[in-house]
């Protein structure tokens, strides 16, 4: 499968983002994950996954946008949604740490509007907002829950129609909201997610 034309920016910024270290605790962490790609691959099964926080503002809507340009990179085909325990929005701060990564945004306005994300000429728009993990355009069977979060991993026992459920659980850059440390928060952890999808994806065979 010929890999798609990630747009040169964000090819750049996957570029840097390959030489950061994941470390070897966080690498045990993300394993399950590689090993659910890789069945699902293996038997020819169509993947998905469905990230997973409380609010559906941040982690869980960075790691979806990360984790299908990068499956796109490297040719593995998946389908990525997010979802969270309760509907918000996807938090301007995150939208912006997306931007300023390479993805290509369309805004709406509006309280919980749909943002347009781009990473490809060849792919279509990623349509992202922030909904309850169960929406009816999210995934019903078949597919592997990804907790994002540690509270909505702790407060979500059972996820209907999950066949894998993986705890990832990343520290929430929303304590930074409206402090000078805002912007490179939220791009470390942009970053951090980021570095481990490759990490995912480059070990599937």
């Amino acid at each position: 499968m010929t890999k798609n034309l990630l747009f040169p920016e964000l090819k750049a910024k996957l570029q840097q983002l390959n030489d950061l270290n994941v470390p070897e605790e966080r690498k045990k962490v993300l394993q399950p994950l590689i090993d659910y790609i890789q069945k699902k691959k293996n038997s020819g099964e169509t993947i998905l996954l469905n990230f997973i926080c409380t609010h559906n503002s941040r982690r869980s809507q960075l790691a979806q946008v990360w984790a299908q340009a990068i499956s796109a990179e490297f040719g593995i085909e998946t389908k990525c949604y997010s979802g969270g325990t309760e509907k918000t929005a996807f938090f301007e701060n995150a939208i912006k740490a997306v931007d300023r990564a390479g993805f290509r945004i369309d805004l709406e306005k509006g309280e919980n509007p749909n943002i347009s994300v781009t990473f490809s000429e060849s792919e279509d728009a990623l349509i992202c907002y922030s909904k309850v993990y169960d929406a009816p355009e999210n995934p019903s069977g078949n597919f592997a829950a990804v907790m994002t979060c540690s509270h909505a991993d702790e407060n979500c026992p059972f996820i209907p129609g999950a066949e894998a459920r993986i705890a990832l659980d990343y520290q929430d850059p929303k304590e930074f909201d409206g402090t000078p440390l805002a912007s490179q928060k939220y791009d470390e952890r942009s970053d951090q997610i980021a570095s481990e999808m490759i990490y995912v994806f480059k070990n599937i065979h």
